[in-house]
C-alpha cells in the first residue's frame, strides 16, 4: 500500500485516537505508511474534498457534502449524553436569544445548534460565523457556539450554558456522533481500507488504555486538572460507532436536511462492506 495522507485534529478529544501515531512502539512503522497533517475539523473535510488527504477525521456533516467516502467502522467521537466540549453560551435566558455567533471550526456543531433551535426550542434565530473568542462573540451576538478545547475552558459560573449533546439526547433519545474517520473510496481497495480501519481501531484501543497519561500531558495546555480531563475522556466522550450511535447520526442527517442546513446525506458506506450499513 502506498503512503496514505491523513488529515487529523489536534484537539484533546482526538488524543486517544492518535496514540499509536504519536507515542507507541508502532510509531516509526506508521510514519512509513502514513503522512499526517494536523488541522481543524472543517479543514479536514476540505482536504478530503480536494483530494489533498486520503483519510480524515471529519465532522459528520461533511459526509453529506463530500461524495465517494467510506466510513472506517467502529471508531468515532460521540457522546451518549452531556459532552462538555460543545456548548451554547450566553448571558441571556434561552428564550431571549435571537442571534448566535457560530464557531466556524465545525459544520456539524453549527448544524446541530440550528436543528435544536428549529426542532427542540422552536425559536427563529439568526446565525453568523465567528472566530472562537467568547467575549468578542458575545459582543456581537446574544449567544456563542463554542466547540472543542475552548468550550472546555469556559467558566460556567459566569454564563448560562447549554450542552448540545445533552440537549440532543433529551430531544431525540439518541446519542450524537460528532466525527468519524472517513477514507476516499479511490484511495484504496476494500482490502486496503479494511487494513487501515484495523490500524485506527488499534490506535484507539491503545489510547484509551493510556487516558491517565494523556490527561497529565494535556492538563497544563488547557489549564485544567488531570482529573477533569480524565473524566471528560472517559465519561463524556464515547469512541465507538455502535448501532445506537449510527441511529442518532442518521436521525441528525434527516432533520438537518429537513431544515435545509445540510443537503440530504448519502447512504452510509462502511469500509468493511463498501455498502449501506443498517443499524
Amino acid at each position: 500500500m502506498s503512503r496514505l495522507r491523513i488529515s487529523a485534529i489536534s484537539y484533546l478529544n482526538t488524543a486517544p485516537l492518535m496514540w499509536d501515531f504519536e507515542h507507541s512502539a508502532r510509531r516509526e512503522n506508521l510514519q512509513q505508511r502514513f503522512a499526517i497533517d494536523y488541522t481543524i475539523p472543517s479543514r479536514c473535510a476540505q482536504m478530503l474534498a480536494q483530494g489533498s488527504a486520503d483519510i480524515g477525521i471529519i465532522p459528520v456533516a461533511a459526509y453529506a457534502t463530500i461524495p465517494d467516502l467510506v466510513i472506517l467502522p467502529d471508531v468515532a467521537i460521540a457522546s451518549k449524553n452531556a459532552v462538555r466540549s460543545i456548548l451554547l453560551v450566553s448571558n441571556k435566558p434561552l428564550e431571549q436569544i435571537g442571534t448566535v455567533a457560530l464557531d466556524s471550526s465545525s459544520r456539524s456543531s453549527a448544524a446541530l445548534v440550528q436543528v435544536l433551535f428549529a426542532r427542540r426550542w422552536k425559536q427563529h434565530v439568526q446565525f453568523a460565523p465567528a472566530e472562537p473568542q467568547l467575549e468578542s462573540m458575545l459582543a456581537r451576538a446574544d449567544a456563542a457556539l463554542l466547540i472543542g478545547d475552548p468550550a472546555l475552558q469556559v467558566d460556567r459560573s459566569r454564563y448560562l450554558t447549554w450542552d448540545l449533546a445533552e440537549q440532543w439526547r433529551r430531544f431525540s433519545g439518541k446519542p450524537f456522533v460528532f466525527a468519524f474517520w472517513a477514507m476516499r473510496a479511490a484511495a484504496g481497495s476494500e482490502e486496503e481500507s479494511n487494513a487501515v480501519a484495523e490500524v485506527f481501531r488499534h490506535s484507539r484501543d491503545e489510547g484509551l488504555r493510556h487516558v491517565p497519561e494523556i490527561a497529565r500531558q494535556w492538563a497544563p495546555r488547557l489549564s485544567l486538572t488531570a482529573e477533569i480531563i480524565e473524566g471528560y475522556l472517559t465519561e463524556n466522550i464515547q469512541y465507538t460507532l455502535d448501532s445506537e450511535n449510527v441511529q442518532g447520526m442518521e436521525l441528525f442527517f434527516r432533520l438537518a436536511a429537513e431544515i435545509k442546513v445540510l443537503p440530504l446525506a448519502p447512504e452510509l458506506r462502511f469500509a468493511s462492506e463498501r455498502s449501506k450499513i443498517t443499524a
